[in-house]
């Protein structure tokens, strides 16, 4: 059971491990500060996280060019739905729990943004009335918006590198090896019978 001691929840893993630092339990904050806007504005990539009623999560991965998750004010962002694979896991979850959090990369930097809030789905036409346009780098015959989401902020913060390091995740002597001799089989081999 988590109990509220000034801007944080402490838990029985606090209880078991000790308490968060001053820095950390007040850099969560229920609004986009400055520097998490400026992340946001120039992320092409994020992985939004959801559950549905029955537990089952989804992360899925989403991109675009550099703030093509757009901010609408201090406390809400819109997050384009572009065509995919159509299995709608993420929505059909947000659909039964509109609890969603997303974690905002920048290529080459440690740094990450988390954002958690609450999800609300609108339509294609509830989107263009917003004004958004397709903002992708690369598109193909089945790149357009079906819908969009307005997610309420009710926590933001930056997040440390340290995940970043551990794996040498940006590492450029890794990267190029990966690309040149790819240590996993083709993606269509996960349509095999084996």
């Amino acid at each position: 059971m988590a109990q509220e001691v000034g801007n944080t929840f402490q838990t029985r893993f606090n209880e078991e491990f000790g308490s968060p630092s001053e820095r950390a339990a007040t850099k969560v904050r229920p609004f986009l500060n400055s520097y998490v806007k400026e992340f946001i504005k120039n992320s092409p990539f994020a992985v939004m996280a959801t559950s549905g009623e029955n537990g089952k999560c989804d992360a899925s991965p989403k991109g675009g060019m550099p703030g093509f998750i757009k901010i609408l004010d201090d406390t809400h962002l819109l997050l384009p739905d572009v065509a995919g694979n159509k299995l709608f896991q993420s929505y059909s979850n947000l659909d039964n729990n509109p609890n969603v959090g997303i974690l905002f990369f920048i290529p080459g930097l440690d740094d990450t943004v988390r954002v958690n809030g609450s999800a609300s789905i609108i339509s294609k036409e509830e989107l263009e009335a917003q004004n958004v346009s397709l903002q992708l780098y690369e598109t193909d015959e089945n790149s357009k918006h079906l819908q969009g989401i307005i997610i309420e902020v009710q926590e933001s913060y930056g997040h440390c590198p340290r995940a970043f390091k551990f794996s040498k995740f940006w590492d450029v002597e890794t990267i190029n090896t990966n690309r040149s001799n790819r240590p996993i089989s083709d993606r269509l081999d996960q349509f095999s019978s084996n």
